[in-house]
C-alpha cells in the first residue's frame, strides 16, 4: 500500500463551501459542515511497549516513537451541537505513521499532513445509536454504543466507558487553572473495518489547558471486560507524557474519506466486523444509563463518591 501526501483545503474555506448546504447518507440527514463549535474535550497521551503497540497496528501502519516508547492517545470528547444531536465520544488509538522507511524524530509532528501521522483507532464507544451507524457506516470508525460520561469538578476531568454493565476505562485528567494555550491542527484518524483500512481527517482549534507527566488527579483505570484486553497489552506506563483539557472545542469532519485494501502474506481470516454490524442501526438519539461512577470511586480508592458538574466553557 502506498500513501501520497496530498494538498489539504483550509477548515475555514472548506467550511465556507459546505455552509448551508445539506447531504444525507444512509438516511441520515447532515446540515453541512459536519462539525462542533462548542464542546469540551479531555486528551491524554500515556507511554507504552513500542512492541506491543506494534502488533495491534496493521501491517499498513508503524508505530511513532517517542523517547523510544508508543504512544496511546485517549480522547475524550462531550459534543454538545452536531448535525446529529449531542453525544459522548471516547476515542482510544495509537500514535502511529504510514509503515515503510523509519520516521524521523520530531518532524512527523510537526508535519502531520506530509508524513500522514496519525491515530489508529483501536476503539471509539460512543452515546447513541445515530452516532455509531454514521461514524462506523460511513468514516469506518470503530464504533459501539456505551455507558459513557464527561464530568468535572474544580481539578478534575474525568470520563468513564462501561459496556455491558462492566467498566472497560475510566480516565481522570487533571483540570488547568486556565486554558491559555492557543491550538489549531488537523487531526488524522485510521480506522480498521470490513477487511480496509480507513483514513478521514478533522480539523480543530480551541485553547488548551496543558499539563506534563500527569499529576495526583491523573488517573486510567482499565476494567475486566474484553474491550480493555488490548489495552491491557501494551503496558501502559504509569505516568503519562501530558494531558490537556479545552473547554471548547471548535471543529469541523472533513467532507471524504480514503480507504485501502489491508493485505497480508498468507490468507486473512475475515474481519471480525463487516457491513451487518450497522446495516439494522437507526437514528436513536437515546442514552443508555450512566457507568456505575461511584464504584470505579471506590476501586480508586477515592474517600468517597464525589459530586460531579459538567464542566464550563
Amino acid at each position: 500500500m502506498t500513501f501520497t501526501a496530498r494538498r489539504r483545503r483550509p477548515a475555514g474555506r472548506l467550511a465556507g463551501r459546505l455552509a448551508g448546504r445539506f447531504a444525507n447518507v444512509d438516511g441520515i440527514p447532515f446540515r453541512m459542515p459536519v462539525g462542533t463549535r462548542s464542546s469540551p474535550a479531555l486528551i491524554a497521551a500515556y507511554p507504552v511497549d513500542p512492541r506491543g503497540a506494534r502488533e495491534v497496528l496493521p501491517e499498513e501502519l508503524s508505530p511513532y516513537r517517542i523517547r523510544g516508547e508508543g504512544v496511546l492517545m485517549i480522547a475524550v470528547v462531550d459534543y454538545q451541537d452536531t448535525p446529529i444531536g449531542t453525544y459522548v465520544e471516547l476515542c482510544t488509538g495509537i500514535l502511529c505513521t504510514p509503515a515503510g522507511r523509519p520516521a524521523p524524530p520530531l518532524l512527523p509532528l510537526l508535519f502531520r499532513a506530509a508524513f500522514g501521522t496519525g491515530v489508529h483507532i483501536g476503539d471509539m464507544p460512543v452515546s447513541t445509536e445515530i452516532s455509531v451507524k454514521g461514524g462506523l457506516g460511513i468514516w469506518g470508525m470503530p464504533k459501539r454504543r456505551a455507558s459513557l460520561d464527561f464530568v468535572a469538578d474544580g481539578s478534575t476531568v474525568s470520563s468513564q466507558y462501561d459496556l455491558d454493565g462492566q467498566l472497560v476505562m475510566r480516565v481522570d485528567v487533571p483540570r488547568p487553572a486556565r486554558a491559555w494555550l492557543p491550538v489549531r491542527f488537523t487531526g488524522i484518524g485510521y480506522a480498521s473495518f470490513r477487511g480496509m483500512l480507513w483514513k478521514s481527517s478533522v480539523t480543530l482549534c480551541g485553547r488548551m489547558g496543558l499539563t506534563w507527566g500527569g499529576g495526583p488527579e491523573n488517573r486510567l483505570l482499565l476494567g475486566d471486560h474484553e474491550r480493555a484486553a488490548w489495552l491491557k497489552r501494551l503496558d501502559i506506563r504509569d505516568r503519562p507524557f501530558l494531558t490537556a483539557f479545552i473547554p471548547s472545542v471548535r471543529g469541523v469532519l472533513h467532507d471524504h474519506v480514503e480507504g485501502w485494501f489491508r493485505t497480508s502474506a498468507t490468507p486473512p481470516p475475515p474481519p471480525r466486523e463487516g457491513l451487518e454490524s450497522v446495516v439494522g442501526l437507526g437514528l436513536g438519539q437515546d442514552r443508555l444509563p450512566p457507568p456505575d461512577r461511584a464504584a470505579t470511586d471506590r476501586l480508586l480508592g477515592l474517600p468517597r463518591p464525589r459530586e460531579y458538574a459538567a464542566p464550563m466553557p
